[in-house]
């Protein structure tokens, strides 16, 4: 038997059909409040509340530090596969086969090339221009070279659509970064794989021969995966509700990006850096910013310690901690500011505190020493983020598309002015 939720209104019940999720979860279906009720909404700022759509893309509990993938436990994978093999998981719906996996790789490496013509648009904006920005714009202006919308219906104009984005992506990402450098455009090797050719493709110099190094792109990998997909979120409610309207995949993806940048999203690990030079500047004396953050009447706040969805240790976190020791004993990095980082960690681990606040270190926390310690510039950060949310963004537009859901179109509750007069300009006091 359905389970019925009872809404009462001066004395006048409405019933409305409880929906149950693969996980237990349950929501309130409310799609026929207004035209039961005669006009009545809900309000719920930041729609912390409401599910906009069902989804089987990705799973998370906060409150346990789940996190998977169409199923699949994002410590496995994280373990196991590499970032094409989760992409094409997270876009399809299942791990691909070699067979799939070889034509997917291969099949990107062939869109790989971007139009000469895009380098003129990357030649009109100043080195002084934000990363986010250019990538967002270039991305956009991907729609002029590909001005026919995908056929959502076709597999293949679906599948066409999708390998030109992940193709062409990494290539703006690291052309965006070169362009602020002055180094010359890279365009990668198709030999390589798909995150060695990214790591190629940004830090390549013309007077160099490029040597890969596993750990590095061992870890490069694994913060892709680990940031592919965070269910309805900032950026990727976003790009399904552009999507809602049948815009483009690149508009909508370009949207998404602008979503990303804003520093209470995408933009919290370029936080911590900036935080955590910060604290250098003033002398790196770690006791003294532990006491202001314990302080409540002191605004100083960490960057990249807690979450607002994981009540307990993010589970993302956990697998890049180990990554971040690697990288940075490989690379035998001396640097003042992540000192500060591990200290900062190694108290928050350990002072009773944070630890009955579960204020852990979170993705952001260590994402931010990793690319400090590769040499990504710190406005590099968001687009690294970006990099990786590339295919759970694809993901969730593609399932918004075939399950055809309706244009976005949130309510309001008005609090403005009633029905007022004009008045003339020269009688208004």
């Amino acid at each position: 038997m359905s389970k019925i939720a009872t809404l009462e209104i001066d004395g006048n019940k409405y019933e409305f059909p409880i929906i149950q999720g693969t996980e237990s979860e349950l929501g309130i279906d409310i799609k026929a409040l207004r035209g039961a009720t005669g006009g009545i909404t809900t309000i719920d700022p930041g729609y912390k509340n409401t599910g906009s759509c069902e989804s089987a893309i990705t799973f998370l509990d906060g409150e346990k530090g789940i996190l998977r993938y169409r199923g699949y436990a994002i410590e496995e994978l994280a373990e196991k596969a590499d970032f094409l093999e989760v992409a094409y998981l997270l876009i399809f719906g299942d791990l691909p086969t070699a067979v799939e996996l070889e034509k997917f790789s291969n099949d990107i490496k062939e869109e790989s090339h971007v139009d000469e013509d895009m380098k003129k648009i990357l030649d009109g904006f100043p080195k002084s221009a934000h990363p986010m920005g250019v990538l967002s714009s270039l991305t956009n202006a991907l729609i002029a070279f590909n001005p026919g919308s995908v056929d959502v219906a076709s597999e293949e104009a679906m599948y066409d659509a999708i390998v030109k984005i992940l193709s062409k992506f990494p290539v703006l990402a690291a052309w965006t970064m070169r362009k602020r450098q002055g180094l010359p455009l890279d365009y990668g090797n198709d030999s390589l794989g798909y995150v060695e050719n990214l790591h190629k493709m940004m830090f390549a110099r013309p007077n160099r021969t490029y040597r890969a190094n596993k750990i590095v792109n061992d870890a490069l990998d694994k913060l892709l995966i680990l940031h592919a997909d965070h269910e309805q979120n900032c950026s990727t409610s976003t790009v399904r509700i552009v999507g809602s309207s049948h815009a483009g995949l690149f508009a909508s993806l370009s949207a998404g990006i602008s979503a990303l940048w804003g520093p209470l999203h995408g933009g919290a690990n370029q936080a911590v850096i900036e935080m955590l030079e910060a604290i250098k500047r003033d002398g790196g004396d770690v006791g003294k910013y532990i006491a202001k953050a314990k302080d409540k009447n002191d605004p100083f706040r960490l960057m990249g310690f807690g979450h607002r969805v994981y009540k307990n240790f993010d589970p993302r976190a956990k697998i890049i901690k180990s990554a971040a020791e690697e990288v940075l004993g490989d690379l035998g990095i001396e640097d003042p500011v992540l000192d500060i980082a591990k200290k900062l960690a190694k108290v928050a681990l350990e002072d009773e505190y944070f630890v009955q606040r579960k204020l852990y270190p979170n993705v952001d926390f260590y994402s931010g020493i990793i690319y400090r310690a590769l040499g990504v510039p710190t406005d590099m950060f968001t687009v690294m983020f970006a990099l990786g949310r590339l295919p759970g963004w694809i993901a969730q537009w593609r399932e918004m598309r075939l399950r055809k859901e309706p244009i976005g179109r949130p309510r309001q509750i008005y609090i403005g002015e009633r029905n007022r007069p004009f008045v003339a300009v020269e009688k208004r006091k």
